[in-house]
């Protein structure tokens, strides 16, 4: 009966022992890390999948995805400023160097050189790396090759000059459709200004050739007629304009490819930018992968960012018709250079070598915002 009583109390006790160290909870066996980015649904639908392989690659490892589709900027500098910022941020290079500049952003070391270097040139502060790219953003000229063919138009050289990209838009303008479109944002009409040796930084600004060629670009509408205006274009954007076979040119960028593929009723191509006395320059923007200074898992952030931006990842983004990609080993595969339209896609990657990264200082909105006041009345 004592050796029963003597069981039953050793029990009791080893029971007791085992519930004060915790060992009767389940133990976490992998690190959380967060991971913040934009995206359409089309590119969630990319994401996510990769996602998933990575953790099952990375047992050890989960990925809490954070998808901010409205206002993001905004959102992450909320977290920035609560401590709270993700492990690893999707960013681009028109708000890297106000994160950088403010040290809240992890420095990179790039193992390996298959990414383009003016994509590396976009993404560093201060010749420090603070993200690892996925894809460039540039512009092109988009023109309707059916309304080309049927007024007789001659289509857009390489080298084409201003001189013939304005009597390009004059021919193709009638009264149902303008010869290229024109949109407000500095965006796009950045490329006029450096292509003829100017910018919209303040000090860039006040020089004879950007004021030249925001005069130029003024008169599209003003003078020329060949681009709409506010009025004539109302409730509609370029890209719905340019469907509408409202536009025979339209400047914008990769991300309009999906869309004018699905929904065009109509032949269609891409041309380069025209050339000024600089050359055809337009901006070169880069998207990629940051880490956050504060995060406490920056190994594994880095060996998501590595995931992310490996060759099969990038050929995944790539095959949506969505970016262009950062990696050369991509931009000159299959994976982006398919049959699908547009039929000269490579000039997305032909122009990267004349491309500037936008001039961005640590005040940059504050630019910006500033110059959407001040060119407002000389556009309308």
């Amino acid at each position: 009966m004592k050796y029963y009583r003597y069981i039953k109390y050793a029990s009791l006790v080893l029971i007791l022992i085992f519930l004060l160290c915790g060992c009767g909870k389940p133990q976490k066996d992998y690190i959380n890390i967060e991971f913040a980015s934009w995206g359409s649904k089309s590119e969630i639908d990319i994401i996510k999948p990769i996602l998933s392989e990575f953790e099952k690659e990375n047992p050890d490892i989960k990925v809490e995805f954070m998808h901010i589709p409205q206002n993001y900027f905004q959102k992450i500098h909320l977290l920035f400023a609560s401590n709270k910022a993700p492990d690893v941020i999707f960013i681009n290079n028109l708000y890297l160097p106000l994160y950088a500049n403010a040290g809240v952003l992890e420095p990179i070391t790039l193992n390996e050189n298959s990414f383009y270097k003016q994509s590396l040139n976009a993404l560093s502060y201060n010749r420090k790396l603070y993200a690892i790219p996925r894809d460039v953003s540039n512009l092109v000229i988009f023109y309707n090759k059916d309304m080309f063919n049927k007024k007789q138009i001659s289509y857009p050289k390489n080298n084409w000059s201003f001189e013939e990209f304005l009597t390009t838009a004059k021919k193709l303008t009638d009264e149902n459709c303008f010869g290229i479109s024109f949109e407000e944002d500095p965006l796009f009409y950045l490329p006029y200004l450096m292509s003829n040796g100017g910018g919209i930084l303040p000090n860039e600004l006040k020089k004879e050739e950007s004021q030249k060629s925001l005069n130029f670009y003024a008169d599209l509408r003003k003078k020329y007629h060949v681009a709409p205006k506010k009025s004539e274009s109302a409730s509609a954007t370029m890209a719905q304009m340019f469907l509408q076979q409202r536009l025979g040119m339209y400047l914008s960028g990769r991300w309009m490819v999906p869309k004018i593929r699905e929904e065009a009723k109509f032949d269609w191509d891409i041309a380069k930018f025209p050339t000024g006395t600089k050359g055809s320059i337009v901006q070169l923007d880069a998207s990629g992968w940051a880490i956050s200074k504060s995060s406490k898992h920056k190994k594994e952030a880095l060996k998501l960012i590595e995931y992310l931006s490996s060759k099969e990842s990038i050929e995944k983004f790539s095959q949506s018709g969505l970016i262009v990609p950062a990696r050369e080993d991509v931009a000159n595969s299959k994976a982006f250079l398919n049959e699908e339209k547009p039929r000269h896609n490579k000039i997305f990657i032909e122009i990267i070598p004349q491309s500037k990264p936008t001039p961005v200082t640590t005040n940059y909105r504050e630019i910006i915002d500033n110059l959407r006041v001040q060119m407002e009345p000389k556009f309308n």
